[in-house]
């Protein structure tokens, strides 16, 4: 077997005055593929910019295999003291490397970008991707990437996933894109609480095998709590006999103590709720034979699509396809040059921002929550003080007045969802909220939409989120075509075969997405599947369950509001009561409605 290209042996690294990880040990392999994974601020990318050499670990070692090359790339690539693309691509490359100079021609038209750009004015996508040529030019034994598909677009991802695959050398990469870490892994390195775990397992099986650690910490930690407790009523009950005897005992007992008092409980998960509030019109929006130009470039060229009231759905295709301006047409800020957009009425809109411009640099997250003074947060209709509601989101308490410029990617994202989610809001509308987010945080948010009441319009380049939360996905080809399909992006995938498509390679796109014919752009939802999609299948199964509920509450309901006294007695209570009612049966019939959509599929699809 051949030795590794790097060892880290008892790695240890303090951060203001605690140690933010230990005796962090573990190797790397000439094949090996491992992902790096833990919660938002437990040191990931801190211990990679230490395997790459970029900083120094307060204790441990750091053994590097003579002449092997260790390629970093950077969570936040810097392109200062760089005149073109081409420059910064090749600053990676030593004197004696010199002749692997013709691979940055390639690598850049591989990634879809001129060398003679101004990296400076780059979008963070090309930015990105200009990045990762940099980073594979030298030919590298090792490659450690720290979010590489961040901004990145579905094709440059599925690039990039060839690439690793096809490296010769080992591969240590930060991600939280699980449909990536499940592509490319042969095993796992969880930084958990200041602790490693490695496993010799793709992605796809961790979190089975991280729950069987939690499992077993579990019981370890109740056997020592019972221990403490039976030592405890020995030293009270037993200690004064034989005393010199009972004190190596005695000592056990606290050395047991300090041990349960430096073990670190699980941390903590972010607080996700949304209310849908006002229930709004059955359609929420309806856009027929619309179109879009800029100049002599087509966005989109007659698309129509009907959104319902409680619909989820994705809107996929690579940077430049005009995901946004399709956006920004369906929800009514901007106009189509041909065509038409009905937008639904009682609609209370919320909008996740790509830029996350709703936040001012400037303003404290404290000033952020509470725009209109005081240090109250009205949540969901419930006042609530800031640092509770902080909490929530896992900001510390110090954190409330420190400014929003100070924070951190992930942090940002948990800030400005924060925000939205205090208010009632019946259309979400989230462009790329997935970016720079924990997979604990991911998972949360996604339970948050499946649960969500309103209606949701996602863009998203995250595979695995957009199968776990849309009902349906519209596709943008980047040639002015865009088709709907049922289901997320998995089930896109498996209709576009189905459906007998070309799938010719469109260089520019870096071939991934296929192209559609312009014509019946609604055709393969509606006949190109077998059987209802996940989604649909799981809504078909909770609606009866669902809808008894309701029904339920509404004669509960009823019943409380047949008592005469009651307005009398409570007025307050009476208003909204009567409130719910009218909620609830609205809810019961949409439920209804979408119960009978539901099994007109099935008929239609020949489910039994």
């Amino acid at each position: 077997m051949a030795p590794p290209l790097i060892n880290i042996n008892d790695i240890r690294l303090t951060f203001g005055g605690n140690d933010l990880f230990s005796d962090v040990s573990f190797a790397i392999g000439e094949r090996d593929r491992l992902c790096l994974v833990g919660r938002n601020g437990g040191g990931k990318s801190t211990l990679l910019k230490i395997i790459a050499g970029e900083i120094e670990a307060d204790g441990g070692e750091r053994f590097v295999q003579p002449g092997c090359k260790v390629a970093y790339l950077n969570q936040e690539p810097r392109f200062d003291g760089y005149d073109t693309v081409e420059d910064f691509v090749l600053s990676a490359l030593d004197e004696h490397e010199q002749d692997y100079a013709y691979r940055s021609d390639m690598l850049l038209a591989s990634v879809d970008i001129d060398p003679k750009a101004d990296p400076k004015q780059l979008s963070g996508g090309e930015g990105r991707r200009a990045a990762i040529a940099r980073a594979l030019i030298a030919d590298p034994q090792v490659l450690l990437l720290d979010e590489p598909t961040n901004h990145l677009d579905l094709p440059t991802i599925e690039w990039l996933e060839g690439e690793i695959k096809n490296f010769r050398g080992a591969v240590v990469v930060i991600s939280h894109d699980r449909a990536f870490l499940n592509a490319v892994s042969n095993g796992v390195l969880w930084l958990d609480r200041g602790v490693m775990h490695q496993g010799a397992i793709n992605f796809a099986k961790f979190e089975e095998w991280s729950e069987e650690i939690y499992r077993k910490e579990a019981e370890e930690r109740a056997k020592l709590d019972k221990l403490i407790a039976q030592e405890t009523v020995w030293s009270v009950q037993g200690i004064s006999a034989r005393r010199k005897r009972n004190q190596g005992r005695l000592r056990r007992l606290y050395d047991m103590r300090e041990q349960r008092s430096n073990q670190v409980d699980r941390i903590g998960n972010v607080s996700l709720a949304a209310e849908a509030g006002e229930t709004s019109g059955k359609v929420v929006i309806e856009a027929t034979d619309i179109a879009k130009s800029f100049g002599d470039r087509q966005i989109i060229a007659d698309f129509s699509t009907r959104i319902l009231r409680g619909d989820k759905v994705g809107i996929i295709g690579p940077n430049g396809a005009g995901k946004t301006t399709l956006l920004k047409m369906l929800t009514g800020q901007l106009e189509p040059d041909r065509g038409t957009i009905k937008i639904g009425t009682n609609l209370n809109p919320s909008y996740f921002d790509q830029k996350r411009i709703a936040l001012d640099d400037d303003k404290t997250l404290w000033d952020t929550l509470c725009d209109v003074g005081g240090d109250q947060v009205m949540v969901r209709g419930n006042p609530r003080h800031v640092v509770s509601y902080l909490r929530d989101f896992l900001f510390d308490e110090k954190q409330a007045r420190s400014p929003v410029g100070a924070l951190s990617g992930g942090e940002r994202n948990r800030l400005l969802l924060a925000k939205l989610l205090a208010k009632p809001t019946n259309l979400l509308i989230m462009d790329e909220p997935t970016n720079d987010l924990d997979m604990d945080t991911l998972d949360l948010l996604q339970e948050m939409l499946d649960d969500y009441e309103g209606t949701l319009l996602l863009v998203s380049h995250d595979r695995d989120f957009l199968d776990r939360v849309v009902t349906s996905s519209i596709v943008m080809e980047g040639d002015g075509t865009a088709v709907e399909y049922a289901g997320g992006y998995s089930d896109y995938i498996a209709q576009r075969k189905l459906s007998n498509a070309p799938a010719a390679k469109d260089d520019k796109n870096l071939g991934k997405l296929g192209k559609k014919p312009s014509g019946n752009n609604n055709a393969p939802k509606a006949k190109s599947v077998s059987k209802l999609s996940y989604k649909d299948q799981r809504e078909y199964d909770n609606l009866p369950a669902a809808m008894a509920k309701l029904e339920a509450e509404i004669k509960m309901l009823e019943a409380a509001l047949s008592d005469s006294t009651l307005f009398t007695k409570d007025p307050t209570g009476f208003q909204k009561k009567v409130d719910r009612l009218d909620t609830a049966r609205s809810e019961l019939e949409a439920s209804e409605e979408r119960w009978l959509e539901l099994e007109m599929m099935r008929e239609e699809l020949g489910q039994a």
